[in-house]
Protein backbone atom coordinates (compact mmCIF):
# COMPACT_ATOMS: atom_id res chain seq x y z
CA UNK A 1 0.00 0.00 0.00
CA UNK A 2 1.53 3.47 -0.87
CA UNK A 3 1.85 5.41 2.18
CA UNK A 4 1.74 9.42 1.10
CA UNK A 5 4.01 11.45 3.05
CA UNK A 6 3.44 15.25 3.52
CA UNK A 7 5.50 18.01 4.67
CA UNK A 8 4.15 21.03 6.50
CA UNK A 9 5.19 23.91 6.28
CA UNK A 10 5.27 26.03 9.01
CA UNK A 11 5.71 30.34 9.14
CA UNK A 12 7.99 31.50 11.42
CA UNK A 13 7.35 35.24 11.00
CA UNK A 14 10.14 36.40 9.48
CA UNK A 15 8.50 40.15 10.18
CA UNK A 16 8.39 39.35 13.75
CA UNK A 17 12.24 38.28 13.68
CA UNK A 18 12.83 41.89 12.11
CA UNK A 19 10.95 43.35 14.34
CA UNK A 20 12.38 42.04 17.52
CA UNK A 21 15.97 42.38 15.47
CA UNK A 22 15.71 45.94 14.70
CA UNK A 23 14.22 47.14 18.56
CA UNK A 24 17.33 45.75 19.88
CA UNK A 25 19.68 47.45 17.36
CA UNK A 26 18.46 50.46 17.92
CA UNK A 27 18.89 50.76 21.47
CA UNK A 28 21.23 53.68 23.03
CA UNK A 29 24.06 52.69 24.92
CA UNK A 30 23.24 53.19 28.48
CA UNK A 31 19.54 53.82 27.60
CA UNK A 32 17.89 51.20 29.26
CA UNK A 33 18.76 47.35 30.82
CA UNK A 34 18.22 46.09 27.52
CA UNK A 35 21.28 44.23 25.37
CA UNK A 36 22.89 45.94 23.30
CA UNK A 37 24.73 45.29 19.93
CA UNK A 38 27.99 46.67 18.84
CA UNK A 39 27.67 48.57 15.10
CA UNK A 40 30.13 46.24 13.75
CA UNK A 41 27.42 43.31 14.20
CA UNK A 42 24.23 45.70 14.36
CA UNK A 43 25.00 46.98 10.68
CA UNK A 44 25.34 43.86 8.59
CA UNK A 45 22.33 42.30 11.03
CA UNK A 46 20.05 45.46 10.17
CA UNK A 47 21.12 45.29 6.46
CA UNK A 48 20.24 41.13 6.57
CA UNK A 49 16.87 41.78 8.17
CA UNK A 50 15.83 44.58 5.18
CA UNK A 51 17.25 41.77 2.53
CA UNK A 52 15.05 39.35 4.37
CA UNK A 53 11.85 41.55 4.16
CA UNK A 54 12.47 41.41 0.16
CA UNK A 55 12.84 37.57 0.52
CA UNK A 56 16.60 37.95 -0.71
CA UNK A 57 17.38 34.84 1.14
CA UNK A 58 21.45 34.40 -0.27
CA UNK A 59 22.11 38.31 -0.12
CA UNK A 60 20.94 38.14 3.55
CA UNK A 61 23.02 35.28 4.62
CA UNK A 62 26.15 37.22 2.90
CA UNK A 63 25.71 39.84 5.33
CA UNK A 64 25.02 37.72 8.69
CA UNK A 65 28.00 36.03 7.62
CA UNK A 66 30.02 39.43 8.04
CA UNK A 67 28.60 39.91 11.68
CA UNK A 68 29.96 36.37 12.41
CA UNK A 69 33.14 37.09 11.73
CA UNK A 70 33.15 39.58 14.48
CA UNK A 71 35.05 38.22 17.37
CA UNK A 72 34.33 38.00 21.21
CA UNK A 73 30.48 38.43 20.34
CA UNK A 74 28.31 38.51 23.52
CA UNK A 75 25.44 36.07 24.63
CA UNK A 76 23.13 38.18 23.01
CA UNK A 77 25.06 39.00 20.09
CA UNK A 78 25.54 35.44 19.24
CA UNK A 79 21.41 34.96 19.82
CA UNK A 80 20.79 37.91 17.59
CA UNK A 81 23.00 36.27 14.93
CA UNK A 82 22.38 33.01 15.18
CA UNK A 83 18.13 34.11 15.08
CA UNK A 84 19.01 36.02 11.66
CA UNK A 85 21.14 33.58 10.37
CA UNK A 86 18.09 30.85 11.07
CA UNK A 87 15.88 32.87 8.91
CA UNK A 88 18.56 34.08 6.24
CA UNK A 89 19.74 30.79 5.73
CA UNK A 90 15.92 28.92 5.58
CA UNK A 91 14.77 31.52 2.88
CA UNK A 92 18.55 31.21 0.71
CA UNK A 93 17.11 26.91 0.93
CA UNK A 94 20.60 26.43 2.94
CA UNK A 95 17.86 23.58 5.59
CA UNK A 96 21.21 22.26 7.11
CA UNK A 97 22.41 25.96 8.32
CA UNK A 98 18.78 26.63 9.28
CA UNK A 99 18.85 23.73 11.47
CA UNK A 100 22.06 24.00 13.53
CA UNK A 101 21.12 27.95 14.15
CA UNK A 102 17.32 27.71 14.67
CA UNK A 103 18.58 24.85 17.44
CA UNK A 104 21.15 27.33 18.74
CA UNK A 105 18.53 30.07 19.18
CA UNK A 106 16.22 27.72 21.33
CA UNK A 107 18.50 26.24 23.75
CA UNK A 108 20.19 30.07 23.94
CA UNK A 109 20.08 31.16 27.65
CA UNK A 110 19.19 35.16 25.90
CA UNK A 111 16.58 33.19 24.29
CA UNK A 112 12.75 34.65 25.80
CA UNK A 113 11.32 31.45 27.20
CA UNK A 114 7.66 32.85 25.26
CA UNK A 115 9.89 32.18 21.94
CA UNK A 116 11.65 29.14 22.78
CA UNK A 117 8.87 26.59 21.21
CA UNK A 118 8.75 28.55 18.27
CA UNK A 119 12.60 28.04 17.47
CA UNK A 120 12.14 24.42 18.43
CA UNK A 121 9.79 24.02 15.82
CA UNK A 122 11.54 25.76 13.45
CA UNK A 123 14.96 23.73 13.98
CA UNK A 124 12.82 20.62 13.78
CA UNK A 125 11.44 21.24 10.21
CA UNK A 126 14.82 22.51 8.69
CA UNK A 127 16.33 18.75 10.38
CA UNK A 128 13.35 17.12 8.31
CA UNK A 129 14.31 18.50 4.99
CA UNK A 130 17.62 17.42 5.14
CA UNK A 131 16.32 13.81 6.46
CA UNK A 132 17.84 14.22 9.70
CA UNK A 133 15.07 12.03 11.14
CA UNK A 134 16.44 11.65 14.37
CA UNK A 135 17.38 15.38 15.26
CA UNK A 136 14.27 16.09 14.33
CA UNK A 137 12.03 14.04 16.55
CA UNK A 138 14.33 15.03 19.52
CA UNK A 139 13.52 18.69 19.01
CA UNK A 140 9.91 17.88 18.29
CA UNK A 141 9.30 16.03 21.12
CA UNK A 142 11.13 18.62 23.56
CA UNK A 143 8.15 20.89 21.16
CA UNK A 144 5.81 19.04 22.89
CA UNK A 145 7.18 18.72 26.39
CA UNK A 146 7.43 22.43 26.71
CA UNK A 147 3.69 22.47 25.83
CA UNK A 148 3.89 22.86 21.90
CA UNK A 149 0.34 22.07 20.41
CA UNK A 150 0.97 23.17 16.94
CA UNK A 151 -0.75 19.97 14.74
CA UNK A 152 1.52 20.70 11.93
CA UNK A 153 4.76 19.53 14.40
CA UNK A 154 2.89 16.38 15.07
CA UNK A 155 2.47 15.72 12.02
CA UNK A 156 6.52 15.99 11.29
CA UNK A 157 7.00 14.28 14.63
CA UNK A 158 5.06 11.24 13.64
CA UNK A 159 6.18 11.15 9.88
CA UNK A 160 9.67 11.52 11.05
CA UNK A 161 9.27 8.53 13.57
CA UNK A 162 8.12 6.44 10.47
CA UNK A 163 11.25 7.59 8.63
CA UNK A 164 13.76 6.50 10.78
CA UNK A 165 12.41 3.17 10.84
CA UNK A 166 11.34 3.36 14.30
CA UNK A 167 7.56 2.09 13.25
CA UNK A 168 6.15 0.80 17.39
CA UNK A 169 7.13 4.18 18.28
CA UNK A 170 4.96 5.75 14.88
CA UNK A 171 2.06 3.64 15.27
CA UNK A 172 1.96 4.50 18.83
CA UNK A 173 2.03 8.36 18.74
CA UNK A 174 -0.43 7.66 15.08
CA UNK A 175 -2.89 5.18 17.83
CA UNK A 176 -2.47 8.35 20.53
CA UNK A 177 -3.54 11.16 17.62
CA UNK A 178 -6.61 8.62 16.85
CA UNK A 179 -8.34 7.97 19.89
CA UNK A 180 -7.86 12.07 20.38
CA UNK A 181 -9.69 12.75 17.57
CA UNK A 182 -12.01 9.97 17.95
CA UNK A 183 -12.76 11.62 21.21
CA UNK A 184 -13.52 14.56 19.49
CA UNK A 185 -15.84 13.22 16.70
CA UNK A 186 -12.91 14.14 13.71
CA UNK A 187 -12.23 12.06 11.09
CA UNK A 188 -8.81 11.44 10.59
CA UNK A 189 -6.91 11.88 7.70
CA UNK A 190 -6.43 9.18 4.91
CA UNK A 191 -2.38 9.86 5.40
CA UNK A 192 -2.69 9.09 9.17
CA UNK A 193 -4.21 5.71 8.70
CA UNK A 194 -1.93 4.84 5.91
CA UNK A 195 1.01 5.77 7.78
CA UNK A 196 -0.68 3.57 10.86
CA UNK A 197 -1.12 0.59 8.37
CA UNK A 198 2.05 0.70 7.17
CA UNK A 199 3.76 1.11 10.52
CA UNK A 200 1.91 -1.69 12.13
CA UNK A 201 2.91 -3.76 9.32
CA UNK A 202 6.59 -3.31 9.69
CA UNK A 203 6.48 -4.72 13.47
CA UNK A 204 4.34 -7.47 12.04
CA UNK A 205 1.19 -6.23 14.32
CA UNK A 206 -1.08 -7.77 12.88
CA UNK A 207 -4.42 -6.52 15.00
CA UNK A 208 -3.14 -3.06 14.74
CA UNK A 209 -2.81 -3.16 11.12
CA UNK A 210 -6.03 -4.71 11.00
CA UNK A 211 -7.59 -1.97 13.33
CA UNK A 212 -5.98 0.57 10.57
CA UNK A 213 -7.27 -1.03 7.73
CA UNK A 214 -10.83 -1.14 8.94
CA UNK A 215 -10.61 2.51 9.90
CA UNK A 216 -9.82 2.90 5.90
CA UNK A 217 -12.14 1.28 4.33
CA UNK A 218 -14.84 3.51 7.22
CA UNK A 219 -13.48 6.47 6.30
CA UNK A 220 -12.07 6.28 2.80
CA UNK A 221 -13.76 3.44 1.31
CA UNK A 222 -11.87 2.62 -1.64
CA UNK A 223 -11.36 -0.67 -3.16
CA UNK A 224 -7.83 -0.85 -2.85
CA UNK A 225 -8.45 -0.33 0.83
CA UNK A 226 -11.19 -2.90 0.80
CA UNK A 227 -9.28 -5.58 -0.89
CA UNK A 228 -6.53 -5.72 1.33
CA UNK A 229 -8.34 -5.59 4.40
CA UNK A 230 -10.89 -8.20 3.03
CA UNK A 231 -7.70 -10.78 2.21
CA UNK A 232 -5.79 -9.42 5.22
CA UNK A 233 -8.88 -11.01 7.39
CA UNK A 234 -8.81 -14.48 5.00
CA UNK A 235 -4.85 -14.83 5.58
CA UNK A 236 -5.04 -13.94 9.23
CA UNK A 237 -4.42 -16.94 12.16
CA UNK A 238 -7.79 -18.54 12.91
CA UNK A 239 -9.61 -17.17 9.96
CA UNK A 240 -12.46 -20.59 9.47
CA UNK A 241 -12.66 -22.01 6.02
CA UNK A 242 -16.81 -22.27 7.24
CA UNK A 243 -16.73 -18.59 6.36
CA UNK A 244 -15.61 -18.98 3.31
CA UNK A 245 -19.25 -18.30 1.44
CA UNK A 246 -19.54 -15.67 3.43
CA UNK A 247 -16.30 -13.67 2.82
CA UNK A 248 -17.00 -14.28 -1.17
CA UNK A 249 -20.61 -12.19 -0.05
CA UNK A 250 -18.56 -9.33 0.77
CA UNK A 251 -16.43 -9.75 -1.96
CA UNK A 252 -19.01 -9.44 -4.10
CA UNK A 253 -20.82 -6.41 -1.93
CA UNK A 254 -17.44 -4.24 -2.25
CA UNK A 255 -16.25 -5.41 -5.85
CA UNK A 256 -13.17 -7.07 -4.86
CA UNK A 257 -13.46 -10.32 -6.59
CA UNK A 258 -10.56 -11.37 -8.57
CA UNK A 259 -11.51 -13.39 -11.77
CA UNK A 260 -13.41 -16.13 -12.44
CA UNK A 261 -12.29 -18.46 -10.13
CA UNK A 262 -13.32 -16.83 -7.15
CA UNK A 263 -16.86 -16.14 -8.99
CA UNK A 264 -17.00 -20.24 -9.83
CA UNK A 265 -15.87 -21.16 -6.23
CA UNK A 266 -18.73 -18.74 -4.25
CA UNK A 267 -21.33 -20.06 -6.71
CA UNK A 268 -20.37 -24.04 -5.90
CA UNK A 269 -20.32 -23.04 -2.26
CA UNK A 270 -23.74 -21.76 -2.23
CA UNK A 271 -25.21 -24.70 -3.85
CA UNK A 272 -23.70 -26.66 -1.53
CA UNK A 273 -25.14 -24.98 0.83
CA UNK A 274 -28.42 -25.41 -0.62
CA UNK A 275 -28.99 -21.75 -1.82
CA UNK A 276 -29.58 -22.12 -5.85
CA UNK A 277 -30.88 -18.68 -5.95
CA UNK A 278 -27.44 -17.28 -4.82
CA UNK A 279 -25.98 -19.39 -6.68
CA UNK A 280 -27.79 -18.45 -9.80
CA UNK A 281 -26.95 -14.80 -8.77
CA UNK A 282 -23.34 -14.79 -8.34
CA UNK A 283 -22.56 -16.51 -11.69
CA UNK A 284 -24.70 -13.80 -13.33
CA UNK A 285 -22.61 -10.57 -12.01
CA UNK A 286 -19.84 -12.93 -12.83
CA UNK A 287 -20.81 -12.92 -16.55
CA UNK A 288 -22.22 -9.26 -15.67
CA UNK A 289 -18.64 -8.35 -15.19
CA UNK A 290 -17.12 -10.05 -18.49
CA UNK A 291 -15.17 -12.49 -16.50
CA UNK A 292 -17.46 -15.97 -16.63
CA UNK A 293 -18.94 -16.86 -20.09
CA UNK A 294 -15.43 -16.06 -22.32
CA UNK A 295 -11.92 -17.67 -22.77
CA UNK A 296 -11.19 -21.10 -22.87
CA UNK A 297 -12.89 -21.90 -19.53
CA UNK A 298 -16.27 -20.40 -21.12
CA UNK A 299 -18.01 -24.15 -21.66
CA UNK A 300 -17.44 -24.81 -17.60
CA UNK A 301 -18.73 -21.69 -16.88
CA UNK A 302 -22.18 -22.46 -19.06
CA UNK A 303 -22.38 -25.73 -17.43
CA UNK A 304 -22.15 -24.57 -13.68
CA UNK A 305 -24.94 -22.07 -14.59
CA UNK A 306 -27.22 -24.23 -16.08
CA UNK A 307 -26.94 -26.65 -12.65
CA UNK A 308 -27.88 -23.87 -10.90
CA UNK A 309 -30.16 -22.97 -12.51
CA UNK A 310 -31.56 -26.20 -12.34
CA UNK A 311 -31.42 -26.68 -8.65
CA UNK A 312 -33.15 -23.52 -8.23
CA UNK A 313 -36.09 -24.74 -10.29
CA UNK A 314 -36.45 -28.03 -8.41
CA UNK A 315 -35.58 -25.19 -4.97
CA UNK A 316 -39.03 -23.96 -6.11
CA UNK A 317 -41.15 -26.88 -6.47
CA UNK A 318 -39.61 -28.27 -3.20
CA UNK A 319 -40.30 -24.86 -1.47
CA UNK A 320 -43.46 -24.51 -2.64
CA UNK A 321 -44.78 -27.99 -1.64
CA UNK A 322 -43.46 -27.20 1.88
CA UNK A 323 -44.70 -23.55 2.28
CA UNK A 324 -47.93 -25.37 3.84
CA UNK A 325 -46.55 -27.13 6.44
CA UNK A 326 -46.34 -25.35 9.58
CA UNK A 327 -42.49 -26.02 10.29
CA UNK A 328 -43.03 -27.24 13.57
CA UNK A 329 -41.06 -31.11 12.78
CA UNK A 330 -38.13 -28.96 11.82
CA UNK A 331 -35.24 -27.58 14.31
CA UNK A 332 -33.87 -24.30 14.06
CA UNK A 333 -31.43 -24.61 11.72
CA UNK A 334 -33.51 -25.99 9.02
CA UNK A 335 -36.38 -23.44 9.56
CA UNK A 336 -32.81 -20.76 9.69
CA UNK A 337 -32.39 -22.38 6.21
CA UNK A 338 -35.52 -22.20 4.77
CA UNK A 339 -35.86 -18.70 6.02
CA UNK A 340 -32.91 -17.39 4.22
CA UNK A 341 -34.29 -19.00 0.94
CA UNK A 342 -37.05 -17.18 0.61
CA UNK A 343 -35.54 -13.87 1.75
CA UNK A 344 -33.57 -14.96 -1.69
CA UNK A 345 -36.49 -16.00 -3.67
CA UNK A 346 -37.92 -12.36 -2.78
CA UNK A 347 -40.38 -13.12 0.18
CA UNK A 348 -38.06 -11.13 2.87
CA UNK A 349 -41.13 -10.97 5.69
CA UNK A 350 -42.20 -14.81 5.36
CA UNK A 351 -38.18 -16.10 5.22
CA UNK A 352 -36.64 -13.36 7.98
CA UNK A 353 -39.69 -14.30 10.49
CA UNK A 354 -38.55 -18.09 9.51
CA UNK A 355 -34.37 -17.19 10.31
CA UNK A 356 -35.73 -15.32 13.42
CA UNK A 357 -37.83 -18.22 14.71
CA UNK A 358 -35.12 -20.80 13.79
CA UNK A 359 -32.06 -18.59 15.75
CA UNK A 360 -34.01 -19.42 18.95
CA UNK A 361 -33.50 -22.82 18.68
CA UNK A 362 -29.74 -22.00 20.28
CA UNK A 363 -29.02 -26.06 20.38
CA UNK A 364 -29.83 -26.35 17.20
CA UNK A 365 -26.81 -24.38 16.00
CA UNK A 366 -23.21 -25.63 16.33
CA UNK A 367 -22.24 -22.02 15.97
CA UNK A 368 -24.42 -19.59 16.63
CA UNK A 369 -22.49 -16.10 16.03
CA UNK A 370 -21.98 -17.94 12.15
CA UNK A 371 -25.71 -17.98 12.35
CA UNK A 372 -26.07 -14.41 13.06
CA UNK A 373 -23.59 -13.40 10.73
CA UNK A 374 -25.68 -14.98 8.19
CA UNK A 375 -29.14 -13.15 9.37
CA UNK A 376 -27.60 -9.55 9.18
CA UNK A 377 -26.61 -10.30 5.72
CA UNK A 378 -30.30 -11.14 5.34
CA UNK A 379 -31.75 -8.35 7.03
CA UNK A 380 -29.48 -6.27 4.56
CA UNK A 381 -30.91 -8.45 1.23
CA UNK A 382 -34.41 -7.55 2.61
CA UNK A 383 -33.16 -3.73 2.59
CA UNK A 384 -33.26 -3.19 6.16
CA UNK A 385 -29.84 -2.18 6.40
CA UNK A 386 -30.49 -0.72 9.84
CA UNK A 387 -31.60 -3.96 11.31
CA UNK A 388 -29.05 -5.34 9.92
CA UNK A 389 -26.26 -3.13 11.46
CA UNK A 390 -28.21 -3.90 14.49
CA UNK A 391 -27.44 -7.89 14.83
CA UNK A 392 -24.19 -7.62 12.81
CA UNK A 393 -22.66 -5.09 16.07
CA UNK A 394 -23.50 -8.32 18.41
CA UNK A 395 -21.40 -11.07 16.58
CA UNK A 396 -18.38 -12.16 18.62
CA UNK A 397 -15.58 -14.62 18.50
CA UNK A 398 -12.16 -14.95 17.15
CA UNK A 399 -12.85 -17.19 13.93
CA UNK A 400 -13.57 -14.31 11.59
CA UNK A 401 -17.41 -14.08 12.40
CA UNK A 402 -16.67 -10.58 14.22
CA UNK A 403 -14.70 -9.13 12.19
CA UNK A 404 -16.36 -9.81 8.71
CA UNK A 405 -19.28 -8.47 10.48
CA UNK A 406 -17.50 -5.38 11.84
CA UNK A 407 -16.76 -4.66 8.04
CA UNK A 408 -20.66 -5.28 6.73
CA UNK A 409 -21.67 -3.11 9.31
CA UNK A 410 -19.17 -0.11 8.50
CA UNK A 411 -20.30 -1.01 4.92
CA UNK A 412 -23.95 -0.86 5.45
CA UNK A 413 -23.22 2.39 7.89
CA UNK A 414 -22.20 4.29 4.48
CA UNK A 415 -24.92 2.96 2.77
CA UNK A 416 -27.56 4.06 5.24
Amino acid sequence: MLVRLCFIRLCFGLCSIALVAASALAQEPGASSAPTVRPEIGKPIQAAIELLKSKKGKEALAKVREAQAVGDRTPYENYLVERVLGQAAATAGEPAIAARAFENVATSPTSPEGERRQFLAAAASQYYLVKNYAKTTELAARYFKEGGTEKSMRTIYVQALYLGNDFASAARELMKDLEAEERENKAPSEEQLQLLASSCSQIKDAACNGKAMEMLVAYYPKREYWLSVIYGIATRPGFSERLALDLARLKIETGTMRGAEEYLDAAQLSLQEGFPMEAVRIIDKGYASGVLGTGAEAARHKRLKDMAAKNLAEDKKALAREESQSGAAKDGRALFNEGFNYVLLGKPEQGLALMEKGIRDAKAFRRLEHAKLQLGYAYHLAGQNQKAIQILKTVQGADGAAALARLWATRLSRAS
